[in-house]
């Protein structure tokens, strides 16, 4: 039996990289491109009409950026995933998304094999995230802030990773390191469909959408 088709909205203000994505992606056999929009606000509309499964999204764009679309889609009730695309130096802006929820994000250079790859995970609920550009953006939202703030978020994310039970908080612990669903498995001796039973509930607990948001946690409680 044939795997399930992932409908996708492309957002990009730039016509040719809207083009070069569309066709990209046009070759991949379980891609289909439902809609495409020039900016946040139009997006919004698309996704209304089109109801993707995904949505790429640029971050800066005029009217309004990928990151207010990301916090608004996000903010609905049953919403695609979305994936910000971004170049490196805009790093700060994808720190925001990915804690607004964001599934992860990809840069414009990735190589196009690495593009369906990560869409092809990241629909199947595994978000794409690149452990060392993760731990780099980590460190921006850890290292931003001052010692006493920084006391008090540490604080707080141990009082959050307290509620974990202890083989939870290991694949916390993992998945602060930047390590898949495949590596913890391995690491840990547990079965794959037992992690992401683990991951699911850590979701719950911390109250958090994404790897990044449990990678946070456990960066300012001084875990990894």
């Amino acid at each position: 039996m044939s795997e399930p088709t992932i409908r996708i909205v492309l957002v990009d203000d730039d016509p040719l990289v809207r083009a070069g994505l569309r066709l990209m992606l046009g070759g991949a056999p379980r891609i289909v491109i439902v809609g495409e929009a020039g900016d946040g606000a139009e997006a919004l509309g698309v996704v209304d009409r089109t109801r993707p499964d995904l949505v790429l999204m640029d971050i800066r764009m005029p009217r309004m950026d990928g990151l207010a679309a990301t916090q608004q889609l996000l903010g609905r009730t049953d919403p695609p995933k979305v994936v910000v695309l971004t170049t490196f130096d805009a790093d700060e802006y994808v720190v925001r998304a990915l804690a607004s929820g964001a599934s992860g994000f990809l840069l414009k250079d990735t190589a196009p094999p690495m593009i369906v790859e990560a869409i092809e995970r990241v629909a199947a609920g595994e978000p794409m995230l690149s452990p060392s550009v993760t731990a780099q953006l980590i460190r921006r939202v850890v290292d931003g802030s001052s010692t006493g703030a920084e006391a008090g978020r540490a604080r707080a994310a141990a009082a959050r990773l307290a509620g974990l039970s202890e083989r939870e908080r290991e694949v916390a612990v993992a998945i602060g390191h930047g390590k898949s669903n495949a590596e913890i498995a391995r690491d840990l001796y547990l079965s794959l469909p037992t992690v992401k039973a683990h991951v699911s509930h850590i979701f719950v607990k911390l109250g958090v959408a994404n790897r990044v948001q449990i990678a946070i946690c456990v960066h300012e409680a001084g875990l990894a």
